[in-house]
């Protein structure tokens, strides 16, 4: 057995089997595991199989299944929850894999995605949604814009949004995701990651980004943008919306953490799916 920080020299082989697992879980991803490295502790476990050991944002201790969940996957779960005893975080869709493991089951709302079909963040339909589209449509009557594809060449405007950001929110950085933005735009073409930045008024106003978390599914792992510039947001999702590859049929939000503001904010584009992740514990 041998355990390691997690580090950029691991992506090829953790890539390898998120791959081969197709979850639509924020936390399968490599860049999503490297940027929060050290807020949730992340480690890989090499034995027969490779695992993630980890923190969740309540500091619970688990572990991390990366090959996809089979009824024997889950017995060598059970075996190292003798020493790690939570498996976090697991999809509702293979539970029954676990069922004859005599183990208790558990989710938190604060840990379950977002997922929004991408024809509903594209349009905006329905009653609903309407205020979405009202703000959409004041965006391109108020202000001249252009969007960009996020790239070397506009990196430095995009880390500028996310200082002035920072600045709007009023926040102290270590109170934020601040940092994990940051490396996520220095290190986007090493961690695969796409986005888009946007133009308004002639300054830099916004960005997203993100990656293909499956065969289905993107996932926007950041989103930031000017307070000043009202709709900005709607814009910016929609705009990229419609842009991804034909193959894409939903969109990860990824979790609130418990916080009222994010699930506020997340819970009015109306999702289709509150993806939940659950935990897994031996019996005391």
């Amino acid at each position: 057995m041998n355990i390691e920080k997690l580090n950029l020299k691991h992506k090829a082989v953790i890539s390898r089997h998120i791959a081969e697992n197709h979850s639509r879980i924020s936390e399968y991803s490599f860049a999503n595991l490297y940027l929060f490295r050290e807020v949730h502790d992340y480690r890989l476990l090499v034995n027969d199989d490779i695992y993630i050991l980890g923190k969740t944002y309540d500091k619970k201790e688990y572990i991390m299944p990366l090959s996809p969940v089979t009824p024997e996957t889950a017995k060598d779960l059970c075996r190292h929850m003798e020493e790690y005893p939570l498996c976090f975080p697991i999809e509702e869709s293979t539970l029954s894999h676990f069922t004859s493991l005599n183990l208790h089951f558990s989710y938190h709302d604060g840990d379950s995605d977002y997922i929004y079909s991408r024809d509903k963040i594209s349009h905006y339909p329905g009653r609903k949604l309407h205020k979405k589209r009202n703000l959409l449509k004041q965006f391109k009557e108020k202000y001249s814009f252009k969007e960009k594809v996020l790239s070397e060449n506009n990196k430095a405007d995009a880390l500028t949004i996310l200082s002035k950001w920072q600045e709007d929110i009023g926040a102290e950085e270590n109170e934020t995701d601040y940092a994990a933005c940051k490396e996520a735009i220095n290190l986007m073409e090493t961690l695969d990651l796409t986005g888009c930045i946007c133009y308004v008024d002639d300054e830099p106003g916004g960005f997203l980004l993100g990656e293909e978390l499956s065969r289905n599914t993107f996932v926007i792992h950041f989103a930031k943008g000017r307070r000043k510039f009202k709709g900005l947001y709607q814009f910016m999702y929609s705009n990229f919306a419609k842009k991804l590859p034909d193959n894409i049929k939903y969109i990860n939000f990824e979790q609130d953490l418990g916080k009222l503001s994010l699930k506020i904010a997340k819970s009015s584009y109306q999702p289709d799916l509150l993806l939940k992740k659950y935990r897994l514990q031996l019996p005391s």
